[in-house]
């Protein structure tokens, strides 16, 4: 191994899927289906809540944000990777890795903080429906976005800064498709117990401990919704919780299985990654669409007004 180099002047190798070169160019169709679902999915949901009074509710503010995140959460590694199966180059700069480590912590720690606070919301409305437009009024919904928003700058400096004070031996080559946590520390020329441990604990422990919450308020929910009389509030309280436990199994699913073991046993590592970085915030959008009425509801309403429109300009042309 090469003497480690303390400059920006690094360059590192993305290896991906550098495996399966015969496989490139479906993998790289593959991806661009899925990222263009996610962007248009999403962009869907966010054009639906914004354009429907109804819709106008802390529940689908969250789900905007949500949205929002997934969009750009996913921007922060799919399109990168698109362009190293198109052009077979896998460089990235030292301060590249920097900003997509960081960007990436900061998108997903703060969707994991709000998948944390749309359970509580969901808790609040269904438990105790008669303050649940005191507690949660706007003022309140703006303070916990900005809330979740402030947790992941936390989160993500903290693992952009422990990270890259680590001296790197070259030839900087990560085992992964874009840069994160663990492939760097393998590539570090310094001890790492400390930076693996708080890896553990901030992006292992932390998702699992929100994970509980999230399960532990969502029993309450169940042994509420259980003894509602009508069936129509039983259904419409169960479908909307289960598209949400659903997103929020997806997410901290793969969190938990990464982040959870050593740094140096990583065997499925880019398989989990692509999982819950590309797949997971493609299918957000499919899930609250398929599960929630009021949402299907908007967005038929939305797409046959647009239809209507443009006949009704084309006609008058």
């Amino acid at each position: 191994m090469n003497e480690p180099n303390l400059t920006a002047e690094i360059q590192f190798t993305l290896l991906g899927f550098s495996g399966v070169l015969e496989l490139q160019l479906l993998f790289f169709m593959f991806f661009l289906v899925i990222y263009m679902s996610t962007l248009l999915g999403n962009s869907l949901i966010l054009l639906t809540v914004l354009s429907s009074p109804q819709l106008h509710s802390p529940m689908y503010y969250f789900f905007c944000e949500l949205s929002l995140l997934d969009m750009l959460y996913s921007s922060t590694t799919v399109p990168k990777m698109l362009l190293d199966f198109l052009t077979g180059s896998k460089a990235i700069s030292y301060k590249g890795c920097v900003a997509q480590l960081y960007a990436f912590h900061f998108f997903g720690g703060t969707e994991s903080f709000l998948l944390t606070t749309m359970a509580y919301d969901r808790y609040v409305a269904i438990c105790d429906p008669l303050h649940y437009a005191g507690i949660m009024n706007k003022m309140a919904c703006i303070k916990l976005v900005a809330g979740t928003c402030l947790v992941g700058t936390l989160h993500s400096t903290l693992q952009t800064v422990l990270t890259f004070h680590l001296p790197y031996c070259g030839p900087y080559q990560l085992d992964h498709y874009f840069c994160d946590v663990p492939p760097l520390l393998k590539v570090a020329c310094a001890e790492t117990a400390v930076n693996e441990t708080i890896v553990m604990v901030s992006i292992g422990l932390m998702p699992l401990s929100s994970f509980i919450l999230i399960l532990g308020s969502y029993i309450c929910i169940i042994t509420i919704v259980a003894k509602m009389r009508s069936e129509e509030g039983k259904q419409k309280a169960f479908s909307t919780c289960a598209s949400h436990l659903a997103v929020v199994i997806l997410f901290y699913g793969p969190c938990i299985l990464i982040y959870m073991q050593p740094t140096t046993s990583h065997p499925l590592l880019k398989g989990v990654s692509v999982f819950y970085t590309s797949v997971t915030p493609a299918l957000n959008p499919i899930i609250y669409a398929l599960r929630n009425e009021e949402i299907k509801k908007a967005m038929r309403k939305l797409i046959f007004n647009k239809i209507f429109s443009r006949k009704v300009a084309m006609q008058e042309l």
